[in-house]
């Protein structure tokens, strides 16, 4: 996927899905492209931020309610995303989301709807984009492209969706057990999964939302105290 200019270039999937496993491997333009965003999005996003020469590539992840962004989550990843594919994928069923880089789960967000806390049961399309974001993504929007470093290039391939299709006619038949990401055992995270994902926490999450006391005086409701 090339990016030349404004406004981006981007790929989705031809159904909507709700609830299920999405699956890709990215490989992100190896040149300076701080300030351009590459991001799987629908409503639930893993964006790519930074890459200037020398900086460390930033996987952010953000979860979007009803229109409204302020979720998000950074982790700065233990390889180099521009030298060869990496996979990232997202676990969505009606008890929790889980997003994964390899089989790390880098970040849970549980549905806890009953704290009065939303979380997304509406139809998404699996979507990948590389985009102009340098109004805010590298430095608060302080380093801009450089365009004379263009074309910027990303490389998706394994591009995998086992999802339930939306059909409104049949809209809870998505929750049924039948399909495998809907079992108990996807309704939180395993021992293993567990000490996984605290590894990324203590050792390369360095921005997390629910510490952020610039944007929330007191702590959301769906984040631990």
């Amino acid at each position: 996927m090339m990016f030349v200019h404004q406004p981006g270039s981007g790929i989705k999937s031809k159904l909507n899905y709700t609830f299920g496993f999405f699956h890709m491997n990215i490989k992100l333009p190896a040149n300076d492209s701080g300030g351009v965003l590459k991001s799987e999005d629908s409503e639930l996003d893993f964006e790519f931020l930074d890459n200037r020469k020398g900086k460390p590539i930033r996987v952010q992840t953000n979860v979007f309610l009803k229109g409204k962004w302020g979720r998000e989550q950074r982790i700065h990843v233990w390889f180099d995303p521009t030298a060869d594919f990496h996979t990232y994928k997202i676990l969505w069923n009606q008890h929790q989301i889980v997003y994964f880089v390899y089989e790390y789960p880098i970040r849970v967000f549980k549905n806890n709807r009953r704290d009065g806390v939303g979380f997304p049961t509406q139809p998404m399309q699996l979507m990948a984009t590389i985009w102009d974001g340098d109004s805010w993504a590298t430095n608060g929007g302080k380093t801009k492209i450089i365009w004379a470093h263009a074309p910027f290039i990303s490389h998706f391939q394994g591009f995998a969706i086992d999802g339930c299709p939306y059909d409104s006619s049949h809209k809870k038949s998505c929750n049924s057990s039948k399909f495998w990401w809907n079992g108990k055992n996807y309704w939180q995270l395993s021992p293993d999964q567990e000490r996984r994902h605290q590894v990324i926490k203590h050792n390369y999450m360095y921005y997390d939302y629910c510490n952020d006391r610039t944007k929330h005086l007191t702590y959301p409701p769906e984040c631990p105290q």
